[in-house]
């Protein structure tokens, strides 16, 4: 737990993982309230998930400008702006009294998600490459522990709340001052620009797609489970409504777990063996998943979980370090990319169980880890 030490060791540590967990807690809380949401504006899923959609669109149209962002007006004002004006129209969801201005406030809170995304990632990994301390993996845990804090604060005070904007409200105000507080420990950072021939060119980004595949298929992979665990666990291994949901809880808790013990690993034998060996695992679990007996498919959402807990703080850590291009600029491709994964990978495991059945869309998910794994191989050793 070296990572944990050098976290609450320094406000110049605790305060960029402090970022990972806000952002999770924010989505938490939106998390709980969106049944009632739908009853309010009296919409149906699909409508909510077409909505949805214009969030996942507000990130995607901003992930390419957050270099250029950065570069205007350096990296902790740009993380700054990016924490307080999330934290801000996250309002907008819980205030909106029609479907129009729904879709309008999430398109908002997509564009400042793809803004903090990227710029707390790249603060990491400028404070990693300055200080030669490793707390990626960490701060991705973070992460985790902010989403299971927004919810479950949530969950408990859910029936005593009858205007959810209420209590988003209180959660907003109290991570605008703690954010604001911590600030001053990271405001001032700005990102390193590497040298380089000329102006940025399309054939700069040439080292990262290698890169960028991985983290496609990983974060397919890693949203499909989100969606299509539970439904898997009781089709294909007739296991019970309650262990159904048991599915993503190992997956999601083996994969904090991971992410609080990954930063020692990678400072022992880097970036390139943790991608393989976490891509193998994760194979490995889809292969238990396949037998169709709900212990070991269980057992196998855990091999899956703690496998891919890695590779996506890795895949940051290694873009952001390579020479001749800008964190912000790797970072930026390797998210993006990623995040088209994230989006498709539901649909496309949903187009194969219709097509095939579950069980195929599942063989499909392990050729993807074994395929990134295998990918990885070819990724030059770095620390």
């Amino acid at each position: 737990m070296q990572a944990m030490r050098v976290i609450f060791s320094s406000w110049r540590y605790f305060s960029p993982a402090f970022l990972f967990a806000t952002l999770n807690i924010i989505f938490g809380t939106w998390a709980i309230y969106i049944p009632k949401i739908i009853q309010k504006l009296g919409i149906s899923e699909g409508e909510l998930g077409f909505a949805v959609f214009f969030m996942a669109l507000g990130t995607l149209c901003t992930i390419p400008f957050v270099p250029k962002i950065i570069n205007a007006i350096k990296l902790g004002k740009a993380t700054l702006i990016a924490v307080l004006g999330f934290c801000v129209v996250f309002m907008g969801p819980f205030l909106a009294d029609t479907y129009v201005q729904l879709c309008v406030a999430l398109f908002g809170v997509g564009i400042f998600s793809g803004l903090l995304d990227v710029t707390i990632n790249t603060l990491v990994t400028e404070i990693e490459k300055r200080d030669g301390v490793h707390f990626m993996s960490v701060s991705h845990g973070f992460f985790s522990l902010g989403g299971m804090l927004g919810a479950g604060i949530g969950s408990l005070v859910l029936d005593f709340v009858q205007m959810p904007v209420y209590h988003a409200g209180v959660v907003v105000l109290v991570m605008l001052l703690i954010n604001a507080l911590l600030s001053r420990h990271y405001v001032h950072i700005d990102a390193v620009k590497e040298e380089r021939e000329g102006s940025f060119k399309l054939r700069n980004l040439r080292p990262l797609i290698g890169l960028a595949v991985i983290g496609f298929l990983v974060m397919a992979s890693e949203g499909a489970i989100v969606d299509w665990s539970a439904l898997y666990l009781e089709k294909v291994t007739f296991a019970s409504l309650a262990l159904a949901g048991l599915g993503y809880t190992i997956f999601n808790g083996m994969m904090a777990l991971g992410r609080f013990f990954g930063d020692s690993i990678s400072a022992r034998f880097g970036s390139r063996i943790i991608l393989i060996a976490g891509c193998l695992t994760a194979t490995l679990g889809f292969g238990l998943t396949l037998t169709a007996i709900t212990f070991w498919a269980l057992l196998g959402f855990g091999f899956v979980g703690i496998g891919l807990s890695l590779v996506v703080p890795e895949l940051f850590r290694y873009s952001g370090k390579l020479k001749g291009i800008q964190a912000a600029e790797g970072i930026s491709f390797i998210a993006g990319t990623g995040f088209v994964g994230l989006l498709i990978g539901p649909v496309f495991l949903g187009f194969l169980a219709e097509t095939f059945n579950l069980k195929g869309s599942f063989i499909a998910l392990m050729s993807f880890t074994a395929a990134a794994g295998i990918l990885a191989m070819t990724l030059k050793r770095t620390k």
